[in-house]
């Protein structure tokens, strides 16, 4: 790359093998289904999250929306974490496009919304009550530093779903990171969902796109949602290619970029004026505070950075900064980030 880029693994930038797959992949018309690259990307997403079936979408926002548009009803009841990608960082598309009504809990300091208040946000059978139909998960989480969540959490979202009749979507927009970090088959997971989303372009180093699995049946209704969502592609086995690379090729070295994560983590936490977490570093993200005593701004401080050292990093947070490791980022740009810092606050 042409920077040493921290803002999120959102910036990597497809592998020479994925260059190389995209330039000779077989093509045709997806939306007539006929694209045999797609095909074939969509049949590998849904074995390996233990699916019938899968739709390559755009971005993990799509697969969110579609997923939610594909499932519910306008005036239904959507039961969501109240810092969740879906209900924080998606424009509001579920109750903008979708008409559905979120109810927003709070979550700890892992992701997970409290049981006993997820079983009484349940809506009693009352007209004055919107439906109740969607409840909406996560992982790894990503407004917590991409903590992992364990699979029993989910199960037992699963058990109060099933006695209420209701439906549970994931965004596992980095699904590959929490099975890697928790050394578990993704279907271990996605066993307690009835849909999931995942991305092929953050840590999976694909150019664009996202795959939503589930039963045929849904997919079937989410192609349709799709489409009223403009996101109809065409010859998208261009993308697809990579994805598939991202697939057969990326997802055991995540490993790497969670060591990297946790390397940077524990070299910052020595600095004076840096207040880090090491121990809930899981993954290849986690958020940092600029202590008040430091001598720069956080402004500052992320501009210092990519002036001393062509290293780029988010600033939005408050005092609040967020580290994201990824395939183009290795140990030596993790030195370089600890001494450079170390220099900025001594």
């Amino acid at each position: 790359m042409d920077r040493i880029d921290f803002r999120s693994d959102t910036v990597s930038w497809p592998t020479p093998a994925m260059r190389d797959a995209m330039a000779k992949a077989p093509v045709g018309d997806d939306v007539y289904g006929e694209d045999p690259t797609v095909n074939r990307l969509e049949a590998m997403a849904a074995e390996m999250m233990g699916k019938e079936a899968g739709l390559f979408v755009a971005s993990g926002t799509m697969g969110n929306l579609t997923a939610i548009l594909a499932h519910g009803r306008r005036g239904d009841g959507v039961i969501v974490g109240n810092d969740s990608h879906t209900f924080r960082s998606e424009a509001g598309g579920m109750a903008v496009l979708g008409g559905m009504v979120p109810n927003p809990l709070p979550t700890d300091i892992y992701g997970r919304m409290d049981l006993t208040a997820v079983q009484n946000a349940i809506y009693p059978d009352d007209p004055h009550y919107p439906n109740n139909r969607l409840i909406l998960v996560e992982n790894s989480y990503g407004a917590k530093g991409g903590y992992p969540i364990e699979p029993d959490y989910f199960q037992q979202i699963r058990a109060i779903a099933n006695r209420h009749g209701l439906i549970v979507h994931m965004d596992g927009a980095r699904i590959f990171n929490a099975a890697v970090s928790l050394n578990l088959d993704p279907r271990e997971i996605t066993q307690h969902v009835d849909s999931i989303t995942f991305c092929l372009s953050k840590g999976l180093c694909a150019p664009m796109g996202s795959v939503l699995c589930g039963s045929a049946e849904f997919i079937a209704q989410a192609r349709r949602a799709r489409k009223l969502v403009g996101g109809g592609m065409r010859q998208a086995g261009i993308l697809a290619a990579a994805g598939i690379v991202s697939l057969t090729e990326m997802v055991e070295r995540l490993a790497d970029d969670h060591a990297h994560a946790k390397m940077l983590a524990e070299g910052l936490v020595q600095i004076p004026g840096l207040v880090v977490q090491p121990e809930l570093v899981k993954t290849n993200m986690f958020f940092f505070e600029l202590a008040e005593s430091a001598p720069v701004t956080p402004a500052e401080f992320v501009q210092r950075l990519r002036d001393e050292a062509n290293i780029w990093l988010s600033h939005g947070y408050s005092r609040r900064l967020r580290a994201v490791t990824h395939y183009w980022i290795q140990a030596a740009d993790v030195a370089l980030f600890i001494k450079t810092a170390r220099a900025i606050l001594q």
